[in-house]
């Protein structure tokens, strides 16, 4: 029993060193969990001074107590945060979303270790998208963007995203004023996809970027034309090989369409560039076009108002969320809902009758 204990305490050091199993020092996926024990307490002033020296180990034990779903756990996660909001607010916010097998992880590291070089901090916020049956990450632990993973000016987060509407995890704002905090220069947020609430990403982001593959009639057919209003710029990606006349004939459509479409960004027109990932081309014309949108939002004090206003809606998105949580913590609500939806099943009452039944008897 000693000699097990010993190894486990082994194990559970190189865990907390690293941050990950296996010691492995790039990316941080799966951080040490917290342990609800009477002797679990966190040192916030602590944890916060680690965060803002760029501590890679201990920005992943921020994330995860900011992801907790524990009460307090909760409340120690706000009082981090607040410790941690006056040195956020300095980075580039990128949402990065695309059609299915358009390569956006390939595309993030690619683009990703390009910014590396350029001397920029880049936190990667790789959402995995959630089993319904068990909420967890369906890719599970598989280690994506290795190469980018390895590089110490960069910090890979995958996160399940629980569900969330718009491909994003629940607290994936919080997490990147985390990053921020740490010191990162750029954002990147990948979503899992087109097909959600992309307005979401949209409202917690800077510069919205798609990425499409050639044939933009076809792509068009499957993709709602409010993704393409919400784009700032949309990459043609796989560019190269046979593909690259396809990609430039497809560049050219695109520039049509968002000719004809209202900016999702105003005093900003948005572009279209090819890009190729597995040849690195076309990559810096990304980062310039990012650029010349932050330069030109600046100069038209557009980028404070529309920061202020996602800021604003995050409040209200709180609000929502809580009192969704409130209102199936209730006990006796959840036996009401369980009966109502048996009367509902069994036809004895339509769905509007059995809502307007809740909601009344929870006013008395």
């Amino acid at each position: 029993m000693e000699s097990k204990k010993n190894l486990q305490e082994i194990q559970g050091a190189l865990y907390v060193r690293d941050g990950v199993k296996g010691g492995h020092d790039g990316m941080t996926i799966q951080p040490k969990k917290f342990k609800k024990t009477k002797q679990d307490t966190i040192d916030i002033a602590k944890l916060a001074s680690e965060v803002l020296n760029g501590q890679r180990t201990s920005l992943s034990k921020a994330i995860t107590l900011i992801e907790s779903s524990n009460a307090e756990h909760k409340e120690q996660a706000q009082k981090l945060l607040q410790e941690l909001l006056p040195y956020t607010g300095e980075s580039i916010r990128i949402g990065i979303t695309g059609v299915p097998g358009a390569g956006k992880s390939t595309f993030i590291e690619a683009l990703g270790m390009m910014l590396c070089n350029l001397g920029k901090k880049v936190a990667v916020l790789a959402i995995d998208p959630s089993s319904t049956l068990s909420g967890g990450s369906i890719l599970g632990d598989k280690t994506r963007m290795e190469e980018l993973s390895r590089n110490k000016m960069a910090f890979v987060r995958p996160s399940p995203n629980a569900g969330t509407l718009g491909g994003v995890h629940k607290k994936s704002r919080e997490t990147m004023l985390l990053c921020e905090a740490a010191g990162y220069d750029v954002i990147l947020i990948e979503t899992v996809g087109v097909g959600q609430s992309e307005t979401y990403v949209r409202g917690m982001v800077d510069f919205f970027l798609l990425l499409v593959l050639t044939g933009a009639g076809d792509e068009l057919q499957g993709m709602k034309k409010g993704i393409m209003e919400l784009a700032d710029g949309i990459v043609v990606h796989k560019s190269d090989g046979d593909n690259i006349q396809k990609a430039r004939k497809t560049v050219r459509e695109y520039r049509q369409i968002l000719h004809f479409l209202q900016p999702a960004t105003p005093g900003w027109m948005g572009k279209a560039l090819p890009v190729s990932s597995l040849e690195k081309t076309g990559l810096s014309d990304v980062w310039e076009m990012i650029c010349q949108f932050e330069q030109t939002m600046k100069d038209t004090s557009f980028w404070k108002t529309r920061r202020l206003e996602q800021t604003k809606e995050w409040f209200h998105t709180m609000i929502r969320d809580s009192l969704i949580d409130s209102f199936f913590q209730n006990t006796d609500r959840k036996i009401q809902v369980k009966s109502l939806e048996e009367a509902i099943l069994q036809g004895e009452m339509t769905v509007a009758q059995g809502v307007s039944k809740l909601f009344s008897e929870g006013a008395r």
